[in-house]
């Protein structure tokens, strides 16, 4: 009867401007739905160059490499007989689009340029793109000779249509034109089209899948249809991680899920599904069938193609699955440590050195390298034979089967506590049982020396010696000889990273990995080029909530039972002399703020666009239980001040894995000055006219002498 058709979607791996590598991966998908069976197949966005090319997009070469990846994929044995949709940059009259290039058979059915560009948080796809603003219209593209000559065409449609098969009709979509308001699906779904497809470009931000999932699956709910959706996945060259999540929906319930993170390139999902269902679940909506009366029609482009066969009534059609959500513990170990395997294997690296304090931020982080250890180790158990070359290359050794993520520890990673006279015996011992237990390459260290001999230097020529203020000295002399010691364990460790495998005999180097949270960098609590600075840091866009989360996720799962005792520790620098032994120093104190506030302080800031005067405004409401308006006031202030002088140490700050909407990057997410005006005076006077002169001022003001008006530190 010709009504159960086969289409596949996939999750591909692929790597800014690594033509070859993305060819190849495409290739490899489009033979595996082939051989699945699948008529049509659907790829990630700007999946023949890699999304992540940025201003590479200027460059001639970009659009020329990838209409040469597109002769070889038309040239392709591989790709006859079956429906392919590639992404890439196409120039169309002196402006550049992000493209869908359709074709079958050798010939090029339509190039559907995007409409919607995603262009707020880490996109900026208007500064290299142009949005296709001709609704419904088409024009002739005149193709380049490479491609004519291949396919024996000069011009081809370009623009808004739609396919329409013997059997079905088909509409695409690019990304963020799903999570536009009006998304194209709702007029080509009243315009008769019955598969829709969408690929994308979508990263890894925690608690995220389930908003993906939800506009998919609602996009048919109302409509009636299938939606195919296809994502990169891993990292392509950036701070991002693209998430996968390929999946397949039918009539708002979910038909086939990918994996969101896995150390597989290629990732294809097939499914065969009855137009039938669509037709009669359409048929009843009355709404819909009003409006689709009405509706202004798409330009058409037939193919003679059918996505069914004319036999298939035994054909068996899938069924709906119900969705599993990784919760955030799992998607911290899973999505940094997948990120972590793609920098590592592609900087052609052999491994990574963390700077291992014995706290909470260093501790996560050595357990995302375990994770990572456990995902390899089960990609090859599993078969994954560019996984298994990837380790063996990483390790030297041609012969070498992970099998035990403790001794693959042991191989690539590489641990390192850096003890001063300021460091206590617990956290010295916390970081050492850590190292155990995970297996790496445990080094103990003592930074003395080095400090005294910097500080050597500093007397010599000034005659001066500073001193901390547990002794006397300033607030600027204990400030500098804490960063003094920070400063030296950075360069420390990227001596350590060099030429430690030097000295074991190994091949390589190491991949310093700083271990800063996201509200520590917001806050600014951190010394500028210390171990904050590294090359690269999975845990930057991570709160130190959802880490204290993860490390209990780490004990529960992994057996990990040295973080019990660093869970209990209050997180501390360990920068100022101890006191009897023990450490007196604690971060909390010395930000003058807690954790918690900073996650709220962020979410404000970044999320819901507060200043001063709007944050101090939500907050009363939302502290009215436990703060007066007057403590509220001066937390605002506190926390703008510290974020405003601090501000400048984002420019330098290490390239970190994006997982949180309120991350501080400077990179291209959170654009914003380094030099301010830190006394906020306009917006502090606004917070202050406020008060009435009769409020009463709360017992624990008095206690804790909080004024309006704070120095500024």
């Amino acid at each position: 009867m010709g009504r159960a058709v086969t289409v596949a979607t996939c999750a591909l791996n692929q790597w800014a401007l690594d033509f070859e590598g993305n060819l190849e991966r495409i290739s490899r998908s489009i033979d595996i739905a082939k051989r699945q069976g699948a008529r049509y197949r659907l790829g990630p966005e700007l999946e023949i160059c890699g999304y992540g090319c940025s201003d590479h997009y200027y460059e001639s070469d970009t659009l020329l490499h990838s209409f040469q990846v597109l002769a070889k994929l038309l040239e392709s044995p591989a790709t006859q007989d079956i429906i392919c949709d590639v992404g890439m940059p196409v120039l169309h009259r002196n402006v550049r689009y992000n493209c869908r290039v359709i074709f079958f058979n050798k010939k090029i059915l339509l190039i559907r340029p995007k409409i919607s560009l995603a262009n707020a948080g880490n996109y900026r796809e208007l500064r290299w793109f142009t949005p296709w603003n001709k609704a419904r219209h088409v024009e002739e593209y005149f193709l380049p000779r490479i491609i004519q000559e291949v396919t024996g065409q000069e011009t081809v449609p370009f623009g808004d249509a739609v396919l329409a098969t013997k059997d079905t009709c088909l509409g695409a979509e690019i990304c963020e034109e799903l999570w536009a308001p009006n998304s194209p699906h709702i007029e080509m779904g009243l315009d008769g089209v019955e598969i829709f497809t969408n690929s994308s470009g979508s990263h890894h931000v925690l608690r995220k899948a389930h908003t993906r999932v939800d506009l998919v699956n609602s996009a048919t709910a109302k409509n009636g249809g299938i939606y195919i959706l296809a994502n990169q996945k891993g990292c392509d060259g950036d701070r991002l991680y693209y998430d996968g999540c390929a999946m397949i929906s039918m009539n708002g319930e979910t038909i086939a899920q990918g994996s969101q993170f896995s150390l597989d390139d290629v990732e294809v999902l097939v499914a065969t599904l009855d137009l039938e269902d669509v037709r009669s679940y359409r048929a009843e909506i009355s709404s819909r069938n009003l409006a689709a009366s009405k509706v202004n029609p798409y330009p058409r482009v037939k193919v003679n193609f059918a996505l069914s066969c004319s036999d298939d009534v035994a054909v068996p059609t899938c069924m709906p699955i119900q969705w599993r959500h990784h919760s955030p513990e799992e998607e911290i170990s899973l999505g940094p440590a997948c990120w972590l395997w793609d920098y590592l294997r592609r900087s052609k690296q052999a491994g990574f050195l963390l700077p291992l304090s014995g706290g909470i931020d260093s501790s996560a982080t050595a357990c995302i390298v375990y994770s990572m250890c456990h995902q390899v180790c089960l990609a090859v158990k599993n078969g994954n034979a560019d996984v298994l070359a990837d380790v063996r290359r990483i390790v030297g050794d041609e012969a070498y089967v992970p099998e035990d993520p403790r001794e693959l520890c042991k191989r690539i990673f590489t641990t390192c506590y850096m003890a001063s006279e300021n460091s206590s015996q617990d956290t010295c011992n916390r970081a050492k049982l850590l190292a155990e237990q995970i297996g790496s390459y445990h080094i103990n260290l003592n930074i003395d020396a080095a400090v005294k001999a910097v500080v050597g230097i500093f007397n010599v020529v000034t005659g001066r010696t500073p001193c901390f203020s547990v002794y006397g000295g300033s607030s600027r002399e204990n400030l500098a000889l804490q960063n003094v010691q920070a400063r030296i364990r950075m360069v420390l460790a990227y001596l350590f990273a060099q030429l430690t495998l030097w000295t074991r005999g190994m091949p390589g180097g190491l991949l310093v990995l700083a271990s800063a949270n996201v509200d520590e960098s917001l806050r600014g609590y951190m010394t500028k080029y210390d171990c904050s600075s590294a090359d690269i840091n999975p845990i930057g866009g991570i709160s130190k909530t959802d880490l204290k989360n993860f490390i209990q996720y780490c004990i529960e799962n992994f057996q990990l039972t040295a973080l019990r005792s660093i869970m209990s520790a209050p997180p501390t620098a360990e920068l100022e002399p101890l006191v009897d032994g023990q450490v007196s120093q604690t971060d909390e104190a010395d930000m003058g703020m807690t954790y918690a506030e900073l996650s709220i302080y962020g979410k404000l800031r970044k999320i819901a666009k507060a200043g001063p005067y709007s944050m101090f405004c939500k907050l009363i409401n939302m502290w009215k239980e436990i703060c007066t308006p007057r403590e509220v006031a001066s937390k605002v202030k506190h926390f703008f001040r510290m974020y405003s002088i601090n501000r400048h140490k984002m420019t330098t700050l290490t390239p970190s894995y994006h997982a949180e909407n309120y991350s501080p990057d400077d990179n291209r997410f959170d654009l914003r000055p380094f030099l301010y005006n830190t006394t906020w005076s306009w917006q502090f006077r606004c917070i202050d006219k406020q008060f009435p002169f009769n409020l009463q001022v709360s017992k624990l003001e008095k206690k804790e002498g909080i004024s309006l008006v704070e120095d500024v530190d």
